[in-house]
């Protein structure tokens, strides 16, 4: 809500989400109404916008109390987690102001002498609000609306004079009607600045709170309804704005799901800071993802609030242990924190005001809730789809990664949209559904989106066993994804087929092999038989080369000889 002009200055209340709706609380040195039927808390909101407010930052208060007595709302005030100091009577001032029920009234009605009470406790003391609770009781006394409406004037003109900021509280019915009509307290609605009414109602069991803004003169403000518990810390008033992070620039950290098969159809996981919505019919692996993803935040070291709407903490423990997810040295060692709500234990707004409680005490990066659409059952359906998104805004604006679920009650494939309505806010969505075939019913995982990543758009089986979550590799035949039973057996008649085709394969590698060795033990022969023929051959060359030599030889000694003889003969006839 956008801060109202400079020249109307505001007081704020403390109060986060009504001074977010009213551009800074109420309006200073001006009168407003804070009007509601019974149990509204009207009085709590004024104590409190007191406390929280002004007395927080040391200005003197006044609070006159014209149904209980100062000592109830005190002790009332003790129940709450306020500050006690804040109660100092030298810093609040309490004024009795209850109509004396034996008084008989001499002359016309005015409150003299209520101003001349406040002259002397307030204005001197220098007081800078004053509340009057209930005043509508002792503006019943007038008894005639023109009186009532002349002591409302005088009131607002002392105020004004004295430049006090006052709250005024009323009754009024469901319409938002004074339940003293007639009387002229009506027109308080109408004299005064700024107009806030409560309302408090039961639908279908389940009580609900709400504020709304009716008037603010000068200002701009949130019109609608908005919703609010009171709890051990008073009256928390939901945000109307949405929840901003400090830094907005996004997150490009992958963390796992606790699943690798899934991380890899996520190309390496979730972004941080991001938010996950899974959904599908009972008995599709749901909470069991998130006790896979519960699991890896914890192996990161980050601490972890696991919230559960169905089951008891102990039994989702004991179960996930089926699966080989162990939480519970995670719960030991203090980084898993794990509470089971029941959403029909109040109104959506306090789950969510209880959930963000939780993750603010655990210091937690990363939240589960299973299933938030638990909080759409009946009583909480119209508020339900807000406070998801909400829960969603806030999360991210504090760092935190947020897995939830929506339970589906139909398990039809085209059934995809949620209760909640948050399927458009999520970043990543995943459906889980069941694929029934051959008279068996196999779970099934598709990622409907998930921003900023190139996901898979395959529909994996999704298998349980005791060595953790599997997610099997897509098997077609004929055009048709087959899971279960009929996998198996497919798959088993291509494995024997193969191995068949192995066995064959083998049996003509030995042939082969045998062949081949045959032949080259042939070869061995031949190459043995033709190095002999080759050595009989070199044998029969030496004998011709011997046989030659030798005639050589022995021609040349025969010719040699003849020439001896010859020469013999001839010396002997000379002589």
């Amino acid at each position: 809500m956008a801060q109202a002009a400079e020249f109307l200055r505001k007081i704020a209340t403390g109060i986060a989400g009504f001074d977010e709706a009213s551009g800074g609380g109420f309006p200073a040195g001006r009168t407003s109404l804070v009007e509601g039927g019974t149990g509204c808390g009207k009085t709590v909101f004024m104590l409190q916008s007191l406390l929280k407010g002004p007395r927080a930052r040391g200005e003197v208060c006044v609070f006159v109390a014209f149904e209980e007595t100062p000592a109830q709302i005190q002790d009332n005030a003790q129940s709450f987690s306020w500050d006690p100091a804040a109660l100092d009577p030298e810093g609040l001032i309490f004024i009795d102001a209850q109509p004396d029920l034996d008084l008989i009234r001499s002359g016309e009605f005015d409150i003299a002498g209520l101003l001349a009470i406040l002259e002397h406790k307030a204005v001197r003391r220098g007081a800078s609000i004053v509340v009057f609770d209930a005043l509508d009781r002792l503006l019943q006394l007038a008894g005639d609306p023109r009186v009532c409406i002349r002591e409302i004037s005088r009131l607002q003109h002392w105020l004004r004079k004295h430049e006090l900021t006052a709250l005024i509280s009323s009754k009024c019915g469901d319409a938002g009607d004074p339940v003293t009509s007639g009387l002229g307290t009506e027109q308080l609605q109408f004299m005064l600045d700024c107009v806030v009414t409560l309302d408090h109602r039961v639908c279908d069991g389940v009580s609900h709170r709400s504020l709304r803004i009716r008037k603010y003169r000068g200002s701009g403000f949130e019109e609608n309804l908005i919703p609010f518990i009171i709890d051990r810390d008073g009256l928390e008033v939901a945000s109307v704005v949405r929840a901003e992070r400090d830094d907005e620039t996004a997150a490009s950290e992958r963390i796992s799901s606790g699943v690798p098969d899934l991380d890899t159809m996520l190309q390496g996981g979730f972004f941080r800071t991001s938010s996950v919505l899974l959904t599908g019919a009972p008995g599709t692996a749901k909470t069991t993802l998130c006790g896979a993803f519960a699991n890896a935040a914890c192996e990161r070291g980050e601490k972890t609030v696991f919230i559960s709407y169905d089951s008891q903490c102990e039994e989702i423990v004991r179960n996930l242990e089926s699966v080989g997810i162990r939480l519970q040295p995670h719960i030991d060692s203090g980084v898993l924190a794990m509470v089971s709500m029941r959403a029909m234990q109040g109104s959506a707004e306090s789950q969510l005001i209880a959930i963000r409680r939780l993750v603010e005490e655990h210091q937690a990066r990363v939240l589960v809730a299973d299933p938030l659409s638990a909080l759409s059952k009946v009583g909480n359906t119209s508020l339900a789809p807000s406070v998801a998104e909400r829960l969603i805004d806030w999360a991210k604006s504090r760092d935190i990664t947020v897995m939830c679920t929506s339970l589906l009650e139909d398990s039809d494939d085209m059934a995809e949209a949620t209760p909640l309505k948050i399927s458009t806010i999520a970043d990543s969505w995943l459906h889980l559904t069941y694929v029934v075939s051959a008279g068996e019913r196999n779970r099934g995982l598709s990622i409907i989106k998930s921003r900023g990543t190139a996901h898979s758009n395959q529909v994996r089986e999704l298998r349980l066993s005791a060595e953790g979550v599997a997610l099997e590799e897509v098997y077609s035949a004929a055009g048709e994804v087959l899971m279960g039973t009929l996998r198996w057996e497919r798959e088993r008649k291509e494995a024997m087929a193969a191995r068949e085709s192995e066995l064959h394969a083998e049996r003509d590698r030995l042939r082969l092999i045998g062949e081949a060795a045959e032949l080259e033990a042939q070869m061995a022969v031949m190459e043995s038989r033709l190095a002999a023929k080759r050595q009989e051959l070199e044998s029969v060359r030496d004998n011709v080369a011997a046989s030659a030599e030798e005639e050589q030889r022995r021609q040349r000694d025969t010719r040699d000889l003849r020439l001896n003889v010859k020469g013999s003969g001839g010396d002997k006839s000379h002589g």
